[in-house]
């Protein structure tokens, strides 16, 4: 099974990377190139960076991609490449991939960027793999228009959004999974044994 990490340029993909190719049978690729990266078994878009450089990489084939998705590509985004599953962000400009309707916005709390270890409540994302506690890094979180796609939520202070939203292949999650230990990596595997099949 061939997973592609998209690369927007952002930062380290190592450590995704190492943990998608804990899957029995998975070959891990980085692409630059959003279209090349569509040559694959799965997409996996990463989770470092800001979204409208992001936006900017993904320009010259979203399209493609989102059409690529649309018709049955599995796809796993993390953090920002969850925030880039959806229309659009306050954090900067450009169009995401309007999988999934709405749009990002930075976290309603005092303290500012949301990073460590905290709960996913109402967790349905994945069959085989229930997680109670994840790594989270953000400041901005996706405020989803179709209550039907999030299977699972967050609290951080008085600000409850989105750990995770799923419409059949699709599965974006706004904590970091290859930096939540064992389990963590178990999801991962988990996700690409799901849409293996």
């Amino acid at each position: 099974m061939r997973v592609t990490l998209f690369d927007y340029g952002a930062g380290n993909l190592h450590s995704l990377a190492k943990a998608l190719a804990t899957a029995p049978g998975v070959e891990v690729r980085v692409q630059e190139d959003p279209i090349r990266a569509l040559d694959t078994d799965v997409l996996v878009l990463p989770g470092v960076g800001a979204f409208g450089a992001a936006a900017a990489r993904l320009a010259p084939g979203r399209e493609q991609m989102r059409r690529a998705v649309e018709a049955g590509l599995p796809c796993l985004g993390i953090c920002l490449g969850m925030q880039l599953m959806f229309d659009t962000s306050d954090e900067g400009g450009g169009q995401g991939l309007g999988l999934f309707r709405g749009r990002v916005t930075k976290l309603r709390s005092r303290r500012v960027p949301h990073i460590g270890w905290n709960s996913v409540e109402e967790d349905t994302a994945l069959k085989s793999a229930k997680l109670s506690s994840v790594y989270y890094a953000h400041s901005f979180v996706c405020r989803a228009e179709e209550p039907g796609v999030v299977v699972g939520w967050t609290t951080h202070e008085e600000d409850r959004f989105p750990a995770a939203v799923r419409r059949g292949k699709v599965l974006g999650v706004q904590f970091h999974p290859e930096k939540s230990s064992a389990a963590g990596v178990r999801f991962v595997q988990s996700f690409l044994e799901e849409v293996r099949t």
